[in-house]
């Protein structure tokens, strides 16, 4: 006779085993519906529908498995072939999927880029329109995907070390919605042969320094392209090449753990297991997913067939992963062949439903489009003097075209008023010239906003807050101010941290946060290693997480290391992503006037030009600099503030509202008004000036000193070409090389403000020498513009 608890266990197992059964079955027909959205996309972009495509065929079981211990506040940083993740995750569907292949500007289809990025590169909101964190804790998020090779990597150590920072400061337990305790972990994904960057290994490295829940996955199907793993990585294995990183008793480092990216049991055993260390302990993990296949190569632009050997091509069919769990699941009577058809084929409907239904989606606008063009257009060939037969040619070549794009309306419109610009006036033509202006400014929204955040995100919304002096103030050295204001802020405000190479013990190499480690503790102010990039990397991931980092760059020169996330991935994300997602790291260095090649950089031409999306903020002193702190912390956008090297031990007043006084960005200050000639310029060079116009003065010329004190944006009330009205002369003045920063202020206010029409002599600009500053004070004067040289130019503009 049974006893009643030995037949309630065997009914629990009976349920136990049908859930797992259920499961089962669930996983592979989430892994046969993404091969074939895989199967189907290529056939999109090889028939024209889609520009170019990258797929995650081959790797769908070893990501399910994965996702399966992905929870709520966990992020991902990953890459361009983890389209099963979001879909296992539910951060993405196969419909929103196609949508992104077909660029469909349309946030509701797309809703990671609204047709900005190619297939594949996901995103999840941090911010809500009103500027207010989101719930992350409670979200399973996404940081935005790019493509270039590892540059999800550095990120992922900042997304990471935001959780241990979460975890182990006091002061940040408060924001329940930012995180549980610490308890989430970032989920990396890389291809094997993307881990011979750098950006791998200087990632890896910090991860096992700090000891953050970072948990690498590697899918190692190979191949880098045509290029085989072994001319790419050391010993063959990128596990065994980490080999010295292992976490073993007393030491620190990182688990390791190989895997088979056909083994959905073995992954699902080791994953569970290893993700919950992690979770619990922060010690970081690489899983090394081996033996994975690409079925269908490396993207669209080629054909596998090319590198790879019949032994190779035959061995890739036999461990495809798909067909792998499915010999499984009948080895192990989890199902009859006759439901796994049926999953299959249901699997097969699915997909092409998704790619009929977000084809239709985004040809139906366009095509409505098509008809209200040619209905204008039409009415052109009525017009006295029109060309009818080119009309109805463009007309009839518009319409006869099955899958028209946005250009090519705009293309058609522009080939009629152009060939009938002498008949502009007639009412036909104009309606045309109003449909194609109306029609170009809507795509423009599409395409052409979001750079800079918008509304209370936005630095141009923080309230002006002038710095108040007392009659009795007293006057300190510049970073004594600093110091005195990062003192304040980490008081007050528990979301910021400081980190990077000596800003810690001794409190930066020129004392700007002395002392205050001690005070506010290490995790607030930290010391890391010389890894510009991942500094970068840690300031980026703790942004996209709601904390405010001030992430260190020791020397100007040095933003070289750390350049690429910040220009691929903090400076095109709002635009990237179309305002869904922001990261407002500040990122704090010092440069400009020093002596010797090495820390007296000043490249702010390759600087404006490569992070167009960010602020670059250009102090002359450090009081202005804490007032463009305070605007910054105010606003959720991404900047990189230059201190002027040269000016910390110089005196400066120290305002009564140190905390509280803002500087607005993209406002020039004028600093001293003249009739004569107007100088632009900012930063060190902005004393330089100053000291020439002495001179000038005594010359009885009357100098208009401008401080543009932002590069970008740079003078949005166009307060330059107001002043250049006046004296008709005007000199730009910077450190960079010739047709650097000069050339870019030149622009601006010649082109972008119209300044040419003002003017009585030739514009002119003053800059370094092309070459790198020489050492010592000779070698400055020599290599970087001096008084003399101010004076010089100023006194040929007064004579020309």
């Amino acid at each position: 006779m049974i006893e009643n608890n030995e037949l309630s266990m065997n009914i629990e197992s009976r349920l136990s085993f049908e859930e797992f059964r259920k499961e089962v079955l669930n996983d592979y027909r989430l892994a046969c519906i993404s091969r074939e959205v895989s199967l189907l996309a290529r056939r999109e972009v090889l028939t024209g529908k889609a520009k170019f495509g990258i797929f995650g065929d081959g790797k769908e079981i070893a990501q399910i498995a994965m996702s399966k211990y992905f929870k709520p506040g966990d992020f991902r940083s990953g890459y361009y072939r983890d389209q099963t993740i979001a879909f296992a995750t539910g951060i993405a569907n196969p419909e929103q999927f196609f949508s992104q292949l077909y660029a469909d500007p349309n946030q509701e289809h797309d809703p990671f880029s609204g047709g900005r990025q190619m297939n594949s590169h996901f995103a999840t909101p941090n911010l809500d329109k009103d500027g207010n964190w989101l719930n992350l804790a409670q979200m399973k998020n996404t940081a935005a995907d790019m493509a270039p090779t590892a540059a999800q990597m550095p990120r992922a150590l900042g997304l990471a070390y935001a959780s241990k920072m979460f975890r182990e400061t006091e002061e940040l337990h408060q924001f329940k919605d930012l995180s549980d305790n610490g308890n989430e972990i970032c989920f990396a994904t890389i291809g094997d042969a993307s881990t011979s960057e750098g950006h791998f290994w200087e990632t890896m490295n910090a991860a096992g320094v700090l000891q953050v829940p970072l948990a690498v996955f590697v899918w190692d199907d190979g191949y880098g392209i045509s290029v085989p793993r072994k001319y790419q990585t050391t010993k063959n294995s990128i596990s065994a090449a980490l080999e010295g990183f292992r976490k073993t008793d007393g030491t620190n480092g990182f688990d390791i753990y190989n895997v088979k990216g056909w083994d959905y049991a073995g992954m699902c055993e080791v994953f569970e297991n290893a993700i919950r260390k992690i979770r619990e302990t922060h010690v970081p993990a690489l899983f090394h997913v081996e033996e994975i296949t690409q079925p269908q190569g490396h993207s669209t632009s080629g054909s596998h067939e090319r590198y790879k050997n019949k032994e190779r091509l035959s061995w890739e069919k036999e461990f495809d992963c798909n067909l792998k769990m499915r010999s499984w699941i009948l080895e192990n009577a989890l199902s009859e062949e006759d439901t796994l058809h049926e999953i299959e084929a249901a699997a097969k409907v699915t997909a092409q439903e998704a790619r009929r239904s977000a084809w239709e989606k985004y040809i139906a606008p366009i095509r409505e489009q098509v008809q209200a063009f040619s209905a204008v257009a039409a009415q052109t060939a009525t017009v006295a003097g029109a060309d009818v037969q080119e009309i109805n040619k463009v007309i009839n070549e518009l319409q006869s075209n099955r899958e028209p794009q946005r250009r090519d309306i705009l293309k058609a419109a522009a080939t009629i008023l152009f060939k009938h610009r002498p008949i502009k006036s007639e009412p036909a033509i104009r309606a045309l010239q109003e449909y194609y202006n109306k029609y170009q400014q809507e795509e423009k929204e599409n395409y052409n906003t979001n750079l800079y955040a918008t509304g209370i995100n936005a630095v141009g919304n923080v309230p002006v807050v002038p710095a108040v002096y007392e009659e009795e103030g007293i006057t300190l050295n510049g970073y004594e101010i600093l110091n005195k204001y990062f003192d304040q802020l980490f008081t007050n405000n528990p979301r910021v941290f400081a980190f990077g190479e000596d800003v810690g013990k001794i409190g930066d190499v020129n004392q700007g946060f002395a002392g205050l480690q001690q005070k506010h503790g290490q995790n607030r102010i930290t010391d890391t290693g010389i890894r510009e990039l991942t500094i970068m990397g840690q300031g980026i991931g703790m942004a996209l997480r709601g904390l405010r980092p001030i992430a260190e760059i020791q020397y100007l020169d040095y933003l070289l290391y750390g350049l690429q996330p910040l220009s691929d991935d903090v400076a095109s994300l709002q635009y990237r992503t179309k305002g869904i997602q922001c990261c407002p790291i500040i990122v704090r260095t010092r440069g400009h006037r020093l002596e010797g090649i090495w820390h007296s950089g000043s490249p702010m031409g390759m600087i404006i030009s490569s992070l167009r999306g960010m602020y670059v903020c250009v102090p002359r002193n450090m009081v202005q600099a804490a007032g463009m702190y305070n605007t910054l912390l105010q606003a959720n956008e991404p900047a990189i503030v230059i201190e002027s090297l040269n000016g910390y031990r110089l005196k400066e007043k120290l305002p009564a509202n140190l905390e509280t006084f803002t500087v607005p960005l993209g406002i020039p200050e004028v600093l001293k008004e003249g009739t004569d000639v107007t100088l632009v310029t900012y930063g060190s060079m902005t004393r330089i000036v100053e000291e020439a116009m002495v001179t000038l003065e005594e010359m009885g010329i009357s100098c208009e000193l401008i401080d543009v004190q932002t590069l970008l944006p740079f003078d949005i009330n166009h307060t330059i070409v107001q002043s250049l009205r006046k004296t008709n002369r005007i000199l730009f003045i910077d450190e960079d090389v010739p047709g650097g920063g000069t050339a870019y202020m030149f622009q601006q206010v010649m082109e972008v403000q119209g300044g040419y029409r003002w003017l009585d002599v030739s514009p002119r600009t003053l800059s370094a020498q092309a070459h790198r500053p020489a050492y010592g004070s000779d070698g400055d004067y020599f290599s970087k513009p001096n008084t003399e040289d101010v004076v010089k130019i100023v006194v040929e503009m007064m004579e020309e």
